[in-house]
């Protein structure tokens, strides 16, 4: 199918059918679709929608994300994970600030930027900036892999340059803000992962995939590796007053720059480390172990809570670790596992003290 066919009966649909009624599609500037670019990567629309709504609110231009303190940016982003995304926006807000709040135009100076690749920069050049650019997010490799039949995982460079010169070659000149919606929109509604709906999509009588019966195996499966298993033992330590100890994670790794309790590897290091800082534990309980998966491997965790019996006399090591009252915590970058699990013991703590 020639790419003015293609275009055609995308912008077809795409009028008729496309969602034009998301946050990120209203007020249309290279900020807004930028964080909203950054939000969608690994995470499904319905899910960033009110995140969305949310941090736009407190952080309505990219001066105000720049000039805001990273604790309250990532305590705004808790819950949606991969957590290097919101480090990379405040990190690239303040380049851009500096900038006088002016993001580059070219797909090479945007890529330089933290956080930000070829095909991100693409969807902020042509949604915000008109600019012919293509993109090749998950849901567009999944409508070309599977229109021209390209086998092989996106992931591997080989596939993913085939499908970078495809996309290059249907991008238009015209239109190229709804083109690169449509496109995603396409893959989202239509051509989905699983149950893809053939029967109306605009290309299907076109489609390699469709013609050959090979939808289902494509585009191909990332290989499969054995997901490794991690053992972690969380501490939930209270002083005297009911305040919890919470320490800032490193700013770079899992949860980097979140605050998170003291994590062991194992009951022994626990119970040594307490020791270390004279703690003396007057109660303690396990709490039913529970499991948090990530992209790479599964976190077991096992949370013990634990109530000082003396008062504190040690002195923390800088800014790192503090005592916080049970109020406070909801004003903090949490990690989703540690936030509910901080809420459900509060939350029943409190529960007991009226009772």
């Amino acid at each position: 199918m020639p790419p003015e066919q293609f275009q055609q009966k995308l912008f077809s649909w795409f009028d008729n059918h496309g969602r034009k009624d998301l946050p990120w599609q209203r007020d249309i500037n290279p900020y807004r679709v930028w964080v909203s670019e950054i939000m969608l990567q690994q995470t499904q629309v319905v899910s960033v929608i009110a995140y969305f709504n949310r941090f736009v609110a407190r952080f309505p231009t990219v001066q105000s994300l720049a000039s805001a303190e990273l604790d309250e940016v990532l305590q705004h982003w808790s819950g949606l994970g991969y957590y290097a995304r919101a480090r990379n926006l405040h990190k690239t807000a303040q380049i851009v600030a500096d900038n006088a709040g002016i993001f580059p135009q070219t797909v090479a100076e945007l890529s330089a930027l933290p956080g930000i690749g070829r095909s991100t920069a693409g969807a902020i050049l042509s949604i915000a900036c008109g600019q012919s650019q293509p993109i090749l997010d998950g849901n567009v490799k999944r409508v070309l892999a599977r229109f021209h039949a390209v086998h092989g995982w996106p992931g591997d460079n080989k596939v993913a340059g085939q499908l970078w010169q495809i996309s290059q070659r249907y991008t238009p000149t015209q239109r190229t803000g709804d083109y690169t919606q449509a496109m995603m929109d396409l893959g989202a509604t239509l051509c989905t992962r699983s149950k893809p709906l053939c029967d109306i999509c605009p290309i299907a009588d076109s489609c390699q995939a469709r013609q050959m019966g090979v939808i289902k195996q494509l585009p191909g499966p990332k290989p499969r590796k054995d997901v490794p298993v991690k053992q972690l033992y969380f501490l939930l330590l209270l002083d005297k007053e009911n305040r919890i100890l919470l320490e800032r994670r490193p700013p770079t790794g899992i949860w980097g720059g979140l605050w998170s309790v003291p994590e062991f590897a194992d009951p022994q290091a626990l119970q040594d480390w307490c020791l270390q800082r004279n703690y003396r534990i007057h109660a303690s309980q396990a709490l039913p172990g529970q499991r948090h998966s990530f992209s790479h491997y599964h976190l077991d965790y096992t949370p013990f809570l634990a109530k000082l019996e003396n008062p504190i006399n040690n002195v923390m090591e800088g800014e790192r670790a503090v005592w916080y009252k049970t109020a406070e915590i909801t004003t903090l970058g949490l990690p989703a596992p540690i936030k509910r699990l901080l809420q459900q013991h509060f939350t029943e703590d409190q529960n007991d003290e009226n009772d």
